[in-house]
């Protein structure tokens, strides 16, 4: 099974070693890091040993290991952005912070909170937002 693995590993054309490499000139911490435990991973061959190393879910390597190995350095960067993704649009963005602003100055209100405005979103444009993701402004 290690031969197949070698020879998978160089149609891929990155030794660990490479990768090292290719990792510092990364600027994406995110990417950095799997690229980086695909290299250990190429190094011992042991994702669990892997995770302890960087300090990341054994999950998390067995994922990136895969897409690598299924797709090469394009399959680190699969899902990278999908749970971060901006969920709203540009349009429904301005009609969510038009709603704040008129909240906070009508008679009635002048305070929203988190619950609040992650109802307004589920309700006004379908879609969920973890409460923690609400607070940031760019969603």
């Amino acid at each position: 099974m290690l031969t197949t693995f070698k020879l998978f590993y160089t149609v891929k054309n990155y030794t660990s070693v490479e990768l090292v490499k290719l990792s510092k000139s990364e600027k994406d911490a995110r990417m950095r890091i799997r690229i980086l435990a695909v290299s250990c991973f190429l190094e011992c061959h042991n994702r669990a040993q892997v995770a302890r190393q960087l300090k990341v879910s054994r999950r998390s390597v067995n994922e990136w290991v895969k897409n690598y190995l299924n797709t090469g350095i394009d399959g680190l960067k699969a899902n990278m952005n999908s749970t971060n993704a901006n969920k709203l649009d540009e349009h429904q963005k301005q009609v969510l912070y038009q709603y704040i602003d008129e909240f906070s100055r009508s008679e009635q209100g002048g305070r929203l909170t988190g619950l609040d405005v992650q109802s307004h979103i589920e309700q006004q444009f379908g879609i969920h937002y973890h409460i923690n993701h609400v607070y940031t402004r760019d969603h």
